[in-house]
């Protein structure tokens, strides 16, 4: 009866001890030795990619945002978000749902819209969404044409959060954004091209422009909040 009372006193007493070291080792040494290395050597993968703005955090290089004008009744759900064209606009959003609490981020989950492309009610977003572009984009002595507006202006990314948009897309948006803010076409051309960024290693994906970074380098030229 002693000795099994002993044994299990020893056992517990090793188990304890286990618990303990281990808890030291993987609850407070390992975590404090990545985070040393992740804000030595990846500091800023390490803070989520934040992109900065008049000394503010205004979003990651990571996650797209949308760009709209305040609602003309805050009170109504169903009022459509109007896209404020002083900015570069990102790629549609269509997704899971809207989020009350941050409206920059038009989703709380990241997700696609799962319709096959014969889908109808894809399909008429997709015609929907071309007009808008046009219709926003169209300036005095210039106006897209349909065959001009590529796919990503006109469909959401498989996540819903894409922040990069094409180069193409990027410059049909160049005479609206120059004309909103007053700018010459040509000083916001360039800074489309400052703010493009090609393949990975050369080859890997496509050329592609990060609205966020865009838009706060558009910032600092006009001096608009």
């Amino acid at each position: 009866m002693n000795t099994s009372v002993r044994n299990t006193g020893r056992l517990l007493a090793a188990g304890l001890r286990a618990l303990l070291v281990l808890t030291v080792v993987c609850g407070v040494l390992y975590p404090l030795a990545v985070t040393g290395v992740a804000q030595t050597l990846f500091k800023d993968q390490a803070n989520g990619s934040e992109i900065k703005a008049d000394g503010k955090v205004v979003g990651s290089s990571l996650i797209g945002q949308q760009y709209h004008l305040p609602k003309q009744n805050p009170d109504d759900p169903d009022e459509a978000p109007r896209p404020d064209l002083r900015w570069f606009q990102p790629r549609p959003a269509n997704g899971l749902g809207s989020n009350t609490v941050n409206t920059q981020y038009s989703l709380i989950l990241s997700g696609a819209t799962n319709r096959a492309g014969n889908n109808t009610e894809l399909l008429q977003w997709v015609k929907d969404a071309k007009a808008a572009v046009i219709a926003d984009n169209t300036t005095p002595g210039y106006r897209p044409k349909p065959s001009d507006i590529p796919p990503d202006a006109v469909t959401s990314s498989g996540s819903g959060l894409d922040p990069h948009i094409s180069p193409e897309y990027a410059e049909l948006q160049v005479q609206r954004v120059a004309e909103r803010n007053k700018l010459d076409a040509g000083r916001v051309e360039k800074l489309v091209k400052k703010h493009t960024d090609g393949r990975i290693l050369g080859f890997v994906g496509e050329p592609r422009v990060n609205v966020l970074e865009l838009n706060t380098a558009l910032k600092e030229l006009t001096g608009k909040g």
